[in-house]
C-alpha cells in the first residue's frame, strides 16, 4: 500500500491561529499523523511507554508507534467533513481551516484528503496548510492547491536535520510561484540567529518572512523571544509570537 493511501487523523479542534500571517484568526485545526522529519534539535521531550521521545512540539503526530491510540484511520470521505463541521455548529461565521501535522503534504495525493480540500474551497473557506515544504506538489495535476495558503515552516539548522533533508528548493519554488498567499515562518532561538540560511531559502521568492521563538511552553519562549524580535528588527523580517503557547503552553486542543 502506498503512503498516500493511508490517512490518519490525530485531532481536530476549534481555537485561534497562534502564529504566522493570520495570528489571532478563529480557526478549526485538523491535525494529521505522519512526518518525514524528526527535528530532535527542538528538544521537546515526552516520556511515553517508558521511552523518552525527542522532537518538535507535535510529537504525538509524528510517532504512530507510541501514540497509536490517538491516530484514527480515515476510510470514509465524509468523516473529515463531519469532524470539521462539528466544530462549527454554533458559529455564525466561517472560521479559517488550518491543516497541520506532522507533515500534511505527505497526503496531498490521498483521495480523502483531496475531497476534504475541494469541499471547503467550494464553500469559500480560507484554508491554510502548515508544512515543512519538503514535499513537491504538481500544481498542474492538482491546480486547486493554488487556492490554498501554505505556511512554509522550512526547518533551519537548529532543527537538527541535515540540510539535504530539510530544504527542498523545488518544493519551495513550486509553492512560492503557484500559491501566492503563502508565506515563510521560521522557528528560531537565541543561539541560532543568522540571515544566511533564511536568505538562501527565500531568495527566489517574494513571499513574506515571519520569525518566531522556539519553545513549547511560555517559559521556553521567554528564553528566546527578545533575541528573535531584535533579530527581526535588525533585518526587516516580521516577528510573530506563539500566542497559543503563551496562553496554554502545549496543551492539546489549543
Amino acid at each position: 500500500m502506498k503512503l498516500e493511501d493511508e490517512l490518519y487523523l490525530v485531532e481536530s479542534f476549534y481555537s485561534f491561529q497562534g502564529e504566522g500571517k493570520y495570528v489571532g484568526t478563529p480557526s478549526v485545526f485538523v491535525r494529521f499523523g505522519g512526518c518525514n522529519l524528526n527535528c530532535k534539535g527542538f528538544g521537546v521531550e515526552i516520556v511515553k511507554d517508558g521511552v523518552t521521545l525527542v522532537g518538535c512540539d507535535s510529537l504525538r503526530a509524528t510517532n504512530k508507534t507510541h501514540f497509536k491510540d490517538s491516530w484514527t484511520k480515515v476510510t470514509d470521505e465524509n468523516f473529515l467533513i463531519d469532524e470539521i463541521n462539528s466544530h462549527m455548529i454554533e458559529l455564525d461565521f466561517k472560521p479559517d481551516i488550518v491543516i497541520t501535522g506532522g507533515e500534511p503534504l505527505l497526503w496531498h495525493k490521498n483521495l480523502l484528503f483531496v475531497h476534504m480540500i475541494k469541499h471547503y474551497l467550494s464553500l469559500g473557506f480560507n484554508l491554510t496548510i502548515e508544512t515543512n515544504a519538503t514535499i513537491e506538489i504538481d500544481f498542474i495535476k492538482y491546480p486547486f492547491y493554488k487556492n490554498i495558503t501554505f505556511a512554509m515552516s522550512v526547518k533551519l539548522k537548529n532543527s537538527g536535520e541535515e540540510l539535504e533533508k530539510r530544504v527542498n528548493k523545488r518544493a519551495i519554488k513550486a509553492i512560492s510561484y503557484n500559491a501566492k498567499k503563502s508565506f515563510f515562518k521560521f522557528v528560531m532561538d537565541k543561539n541560532h540567529l543568522s540571515t544566511d540560511e533564511i536568505y538562501k531559502i527565500t531568495k527566489d521568492s517574494d513571499l513574506s518572512i515571519y520569525c518566531m521563538p522556539l519553545g513549547s511552553t511560555a517559559d521556553e519562549l521567554n528564553l528566546h523571544d527578545r533575541a528573535v524580535a531584535q533579530f527581526c528588527i535588525n533585518h526587516g523580517f516580521r516577528y510573530v509570537d506563539r500566542m497559543h503557547i503563551r496562553l496554554w503552553n502545549n496543551e492539546e486542543g489549543r
